[in-house]
């Protein structure tokens, strides 16, 4: 292997990662040469290839690692394609936020959906937003019977008891996770919707976030989170399907 091609910075593997007894030897430390990698970038752009020449396995078996690692939800995997639907690019991002731990490694600069400066922003009252969420714990009629079977597919339709027992910011984000599909749901995205699951609308969801707290007090600064998230979702969606 070309030397010049070996990352040069640190590895990490957190206790949560080398305790895992569900983890192979070898899945611990890929997740380290992950980490190593995304210190640049800010994400992993390296192949299977590589990483079979690295460790002297298969492209096989790196890829059950890699799936491995996605499965226990230790890294993000976001592919990148073109109008033909051919993958042109992979990103390998380090998710350690499930874990309580503040996120080490931040994105690329290049978000998922870059915000044009010149955007008119129509910030959402949260208001809005509790109201909504309220509306869809009781269950209101006036909220179609196809948007609750969109949200209970996607496993986000909460109840009062589980909403009671959520931390504040967990609470926040399912809150945000709602209003948003809410409004896809009603601008005629349910196309877009249908075709994601739970886990990948809340990394994207993570993801913005990370992007909102690294830009705040810039000239970049997101000023509508929300509509910042939408974008995002929709442009994965143009991306990846």
């Amino acid at each position: 292997m070309n030397e010049e091609t070996k990352s040069n910075y640190y590895s990490i593997i957190p206790a949560t990662v080398r305790y895992d007894n569900n983890l192979k030897p070898a899945e611990k430390l890929l997740y380290g040469e992950i980490t190593a990698l995304s210190n640049k970038l800010g994400y992993c752009y390296a192949n299977n290839r590589y990483f079979a020449e690295l460790y002297n396995v298969t492209i096989g078996t790196v890829s059950k690692w890699i799936s491995h690692l996605q499965k226990l939800e230790y890294i993000i995997i976001v592919i990148e394609r073109n109008e033909k639907n051919e993958v042109i690019s992979r990103k390998i991002y380090i998710n350690d936020l499930p874990y309580g731990e503040k996120r080490q490694y931040p994105y690329s600069e290049k978000e998922i959906y870059p915000m044009d400066k010149n955007d008119k922003y129509n910030i959402i009252n949260n208001k809005k937003i509790d109201d909504l969420f309220i509306a869809i714990l009781n269950r209101d009629r006036k909220i179609s019977d196809e948007f609750y079977g969109l949200m209970e597919k996607l496993g986000l339709l909460y109840d009062l008891k589980t909403v009671k027992i959520l931390k504040e910011d967990k609470e926040k984000m399912i809150k945000e996770i709602t209003y948003t599909i809410y409004d896809l749901f009603n601008s005629n995205f349910v196309g877009v919707l249908q075709k994601f699951d739970r886990k990948t609308i809340m990394n994207i969801y993570l993801i913005c976030k990370d992007a909102e707290a690294r830009k705040m007090n810039t000239e970049d600064s997101i000023q509508d989170f929300i509509m910042y998230y939408r974008k995002s979702l929709i442009n994965l969606y143009s991306n990846n399907f």
